[in-house]
């Protein structure tokens, strides 16, 4: 009994073991708690992104599921790891003889390891605890996808919903502007005016105000997508910033991005660690052909003291070498998927990159060259119609051209965002982690709140 009690208990962890415990300890405070008993932080009145960020990783159910994948995984090194892999077994035997014999010594005391499962070498046990290790480490970087691919889902849908409402904001004045506009051709045609105009400023107006409802519905349509990701009622309100968020920095230097990328990509780590795994695994078959060694003892009273040793012998050559050539083969599996992968996922960053700058340099060129000609545009085409000197379809088109710039400005801005929210989902860590940002161009102080 004494032998048992100092054997239980010894788990032969290969080095590494208690950081991967100390990376779950550090998240496994949001997640122990019953989902019952987890009290979800309530937005604010006005949300911006970080606080929608922050609810949706406490409240989403495929996060904590890979949390949890990943507290399981590492269990199981030390279930793999722990040695003796099977458990001890003690005989008593007592025997029944007419011969003059002590009681004592008609008593055999034996002890041996269970026949069922025979005890490994523990380097045996040590390798199989290095793939359990490496499949633990998987796990935590699936789990580290699962949380960018997460802020990419919710980042995504709240650009969506803020620009929903500012095509809302934009459309409305346009519905204002358009009324005042048929007021103003109402009292012309009155006056002597052609009839035409203020049947167009009508019209006009008339399917402003329907397209304001189509907006208004597309409003409502992605607060619903986004009060799921929340874990929210569909319904439930959800106030945004009266205006588009900022612009996040980001550095200016793409070849920095672009080897971030790669590096830390969660992805291609999973896919590392499994590699690692493998090849572990593939050592752990060829040791198959080491024999194993089952230490017994017995004691009969004061007759007999005895001690074995059996050896089991491996014959099961061709199923080890079957098992070497599967393990063997899955590796190279698993790296050829590695080599696509990290080419797929670096041509995808890459990618959107491009699209992310293009954003930037649309947002710049709209600003400084096409909305100031805009706005001249139509503050002469207004003034032009009050003298009389430009038909009333000339000045719609000018307000079209310039509901469309702001309309392109809004979208360019979310665009590059998105892009962002891409981008950091691909490379596996937070933009604003990345060195020292390059700052966005500062909104001009009387369009950024129309823009």
């Amino acid at each position: 009994m004494a032998t048992a009690l100092g054997l239980s208990g010894c788990a032969l962890t290969p080095p590494g073991t208690t950081e991967e415990q100390a990376k779950l300890s550090e998240v496994s405070e949001r997640f122990e708690p019953p989902i019952e008993a987890r009290e979800l932080p309530a937005l604010p009145a006005v949300a911006n992104w970080r606080d929608v960020l922050h609810r949706a990783f406490l409240a989403n159910g495929e996060l904590e599921s890979a949390y949890f994948e990943w507290k399981a995984a590492l269990a199981r090194v030390d279930r793999d790891a722990t040695w003796p892999n099977t458990n001890l077994m003690f005989g008593y035997r007592y025997l029944f003889s007419r011969d003059q014999m002590k009681t004592w010594d008609r008593m055999t005391l034996s002890g041996s390891f269970m026949p069922s499962t025979t005890l490994q070498l523990p380097i045996k046990t040590w390798t199989a605890g290095k793939v359990a290790l490496e499949a633990a480490r998987a796990a935590s970087e699936r789990f580290r996808t699962v949380k960018f691919e997460l802020q990419r889902k919710v980042l995504t849908a709240y650009l969506d919903l803020a620009l929903a409402r500012e095509k809302v904001r934009i459309e409305r004045d346009n519905v204002n502007l358009l009324k005042l506009l048929t007021s103003s051709a109402a009292a012309r045609s009155q006056a002597g005016a052609p009839l035409q105009d203020m049947l167009k400023a009508q019209t006009n107006w008339e399917l402003a105000k329907n397209n304001l409802l189509n907006l208004e519905a597309e409003v409502r349509s992605a607060r619903s997508k986004l009060n799921g990701l929340l874990a929210r009622d569909a319904e439930e309100p959800l106030n945004l910033p009266p205006t588009l968020p900022a612009a996040r920095p980001v550095i200016g230097n793409d070849a920095r991005l672009i080897e971030v990328a790669v590096d830390q990509n969660p992805e291609l780590a999973a896919l590392a660690r499994q590699v690692a795994g493998r090849k572990d695994a593939i050592e752990l078959a060829r040791l198959e052909f080491l024999p194993d060694l089952v230490p017994a003892g017995s004691i009969t009273g004061n007759i007999e003291r005895a001690a074995e040793m059996f050896v089991m012998v491996p014959t099961r050559i061709p199923a080890i070498l079957a098992m070497i050539r599967d393990t063997e083969a899955m590796a190279r599996s698993t790296e050829a998927v590695l080599r696509q992968t990290e080419r797929d996922r670096a041509a995808s960053f890459v990618a959107n990159l491009y699209f992310m700058r293009n954003a930037e340099r649309q947002t710049s060129f709209y600003r400084r060259r096409v909305v100031p000609v805009v706005e001249q545009l139509i503050n002469s085409s207004r003034e032009a119609y009050a003298a009389g000197s430009v038909q009333f379809a000339d000045l719609i088109d000018s307000q079209r051209t310039y509901i469309s710039v702001r309309v392109l400005v809004a979208e360019a801005r979310i665009e590059r965002e998105k892009r962002l929210a891409e981008l950091e989902a691909l490379a596996g860590v937070d933009i604003e982690t990345l060195g020292r940002p390059e700052m966005a161009p500062p909104e001009p102080p009387e369009q950024a709140s129309r823009q």
